[in-house]
């Protein structure tokens, strides 16, 4: 280690973590971010006009032009024996085209699964995702996630891992805190239409 004579003389400090400069100036000039995160809002979330649909329903086809697209559907009757499943499976076609053409989106939606209406159900959850092809980011959230009654998520995760792993249970709970939850944010590859479009 190469030091000197003012700085070998001084206490010894702290590490210094210098980023690769390549990296530095790559980030400063705007470039995609790549990490994968915790979930959070997007940043157009505050703009949004909310279109709420229910059980089945179909969103109408001028709705491909919003943008930002913001949907929030119901989805707690998907059951065998009412017919729920079958609007279910005869509502997404429509409700994915709508989605696939915006460079901003967000959609909330309810989901319960079940034999019948009444039963509990075998897999339920609350779902929150976006993407923003302008800025090459996407977020998911599941909370209330439940099979069978039961909570899962890295939420459920932290608290069994708390008493005995507590620096494994911090670092997970960034990605879930409560019962059921779990989220994060990713990068998405570059979209030309819409960095264009903003």
């Amino acid at each position: 280690m190469l030091l000197t004579s003012s700085t070998a003389d001084a206490a010894p400090s702290k590490p210094v973590v210098r980023e690769n400069p390549v990296r530095e100036a790559t980030r400063s000039a705007g470039a995609v971010d790549t990490s994968t995160g915790p979930f959070t809002e997007p940043g157009f979330a505050a703009g949004c006009t909310w279109h709420e649909f229910g059980e089945g329903e179909q969103p109408p086809w001028w709705l491909t032009f919003a943008d930002p697209l913001c949907v929030e559907y119901s989805k707690r009757d998907i059951t065998i024996d009412d017919g729920g499943a079958l609007r279910f499976l005869v509502a997404e076609p429509s409700r994915f085209a709508v989605a696939m053409v915006t460079c901003h989106y967000y959609q909330k939606d309810h989901w319960s699964v079940q034999s019948t209406h009444g039963a509990t159900p075998w897999v339920a959850w609350d779902g929150q995702y976006w993407w923003d092809k302008a800025a090459g980011r996407a977020g998911a959230r599941l909370t209330n996630f439940r099979v069978d009654g039961h909570t899962v998520g890295i939420g459920d995760a932290v608290t069994a891992l708390e008493p005995l792993f507590p620096d494994v249970a911090r670092a997970l709970s960034d990605y879930g805190r409560a019962a059921g939850e779990t989220g994060l944010t990713v990068s998405l590859p570059h979209d030309l239409r819409c960095a264009l479009a903003g």
